[in-house]
C-alpha cells in the first residue's frame, strides 16, 4: 500500500435542501486505510457529508469517487454493500439475534453459512464478546457499550474497505467511549479498513484521526492532520475548537518526556533525549517529520519510543 493512494474523493460536494445550503463545495481525499475524522458543532453540515459517501443524502452537485470508481456509476444498494455503516446508538434490528444482527450484509451477499458464522464468531472475539454467550442475545439484553460494539461489528461483517460512522460513540459514557475508541483504532489497524468518521468532540478527533477536517457552516475550514490542527489552526473557530491549544502546548512544556514514553522499539530513525519536554518533542517531531521516535538517556542508549498521537493525547489531556 502506497502512502498517496487515495480511497475516498470528494470533490466540490454540496448539497442544498431549496435555497439552505448544508454542504458548501467541500473537496477532500481520505488515503487508503488512514482514519479520517470530521468534526464541527451541530448543523455544520458534517454527517449530512458523510451520508454522500454512502449515497444516504443525495449530493446537489459535486463528485465522490471510492476505491477510485465514482459512487454515481453503481446501483446504490451495491455501493452501500461494500461500505459498511455504524452509527450513534448502534442502530440493531431489535428482534434480530446478535448473530443475524452481524450477518446481515454477508447473507445479503450470499455468503455462504459456514463463511457467514465463522466471520460472527471472529468479531465477537475481536470485540471481547464471547460467540457462545452473546451470539443468541437479543439487542435489549445487551448494555449500551455491548450493543455499540455488536454495531461496529455489524458495519465490519462483510470486510468492506470503507467505513462509515456518524457519531458511533456518542451514546457511551466517557469511559466506555474510550474503550470503544482504543477497540475501534485496533480493529482498523487489523483489517487496514479506511475511516471517515464524524463526531463534535475534539478529543475524540484528535484520539483517532490520521487527518481532522473542521466544518462550520457547511464549509470545510481545515483538513490536516492533528498536530497542524493544534500548532497551525487556520481560522479562529478551529483554534477555538481545539480549545486553548496555547493551555495544552503551555501544560505541556512543563511535563518531562521520560516519564511519558512508551516501551523501546527497534529501528527508529530519529531519536530524542529523555530530558526533552513533551512540547519539545513535539516540535522536534513536526520539524523533522516522523510520526515516532526512540528516546535516549544520557549515555545515548535507547530508553523507549514516543510516537506522535501518544503526544497528542497527551497534549489534549492537559
Amino acid at each position: 500500500m502506497t502512502a498517496h493512494e487515495t480511497m475516498i474523493e470528494i470533490e466540490g460536494v454540496t448539497k442544498r435542501y431549496g435555497e439552505t445550503v448544508v454542504v458548501e463545495n467541500v473537496s477532500l481525499s481520505v488515503a487508503k486505510g488512514a482514519i479520517a475524522v470530521i468534526v464541527g458543532t451541530s448543523g455544520s453540515g458534517k454527517s449530512t457529508l458523510v451520508r454522500t459517501v454512502n449515497r444516504l443524502v443525495p449530493m446537489t452537485g459535486g463528485k465522490i469517487s471510492v476505491g477510485g470508481r465514482d459512487i454515481m456509476s453503481m446501483p446504490a444498494t451495491e455501493l452501500r454493500r461494500g461500505i459498511g455503516y455504524a452509527i450513534q446508538g448502534h442502530g440493531l434490528f431489535p428482534h434480530r439475534t446478535v448473530a443475524a444482527n452481524i450477518a446481515t450484509v454477508p447473507q445479503l451477499l450470499g455468503w455462504q453459512k459456514a463463511r457467514v458464522d465463522s466471520r460472527v464468531d471472529e468479531l465477537l472475539t475481536l470485540f471481547e464478546l464471547d460467540p457462545a454467550v452473546f451470539r443468541g442475545k437479543y439487542p435489549h439484553e445487551l448494555s449500551g457499550g455491548q450493543q455499540q460494539r455488536v454495531g461496529v461489528a455489524r458495519a465490519l461483517a462483510a470486510e468492506p474497505e470503507v467505513l462509515v460512522m456518524d457519531e458511533p460513540f456518542g451514546a457511551l459514557d466517557p469511559v466506555i467511549r474510550g474503550k470503544a475508541q482504543d477497540d475501534l483504532l485496533a480493529i482498523q489497524k487489523q483489517f487496514g479498513t479506511t475511516v471517515i468518521l464524524v463526531t463534535h468532540d475534539m478529543d475524540e478527533a484528535f484520539h483517532l484521526g490520521d487527518m481532522i477536517a473542521v466544518m462550520s457552516g457547511g464549509r470545510l475550514l481545515q483538513y490536516a492532520t492533528p498536530e497542524k490542527i493544534l500548532t497551525e489552526p487556520a481560522d479562529p473557530f478551529v483554534q477555538q475548537l481545539t480549545g486553548t491549544s496555547d493551555r495544552a502546548l503551555k501544560l505541556m512544556s512543563l511535563s518531562p518526556l521520560k516519564q511519558a514514553m512508551e516501551p523501546a522499539r527497534p529501528g527508529l530513525a530519529r531519536s530524542l533525549s529523555q530530558d526533552l519536554s513533551l512540547r519539545d518533542a513535539l516540535a522536534e517531531m513536526i520539524w523533522n517529520g516522523v510520526d515516532e521516535a526512540a528516546v535516549e538517556n544520557e549515555a545515548k542508549a535507547p530508553v523507549g519510543s514516543i510516537s506522535m498521537r501518544r503526544l497528542l493525547q497527551l497534549g489534549k489531556r492537559s
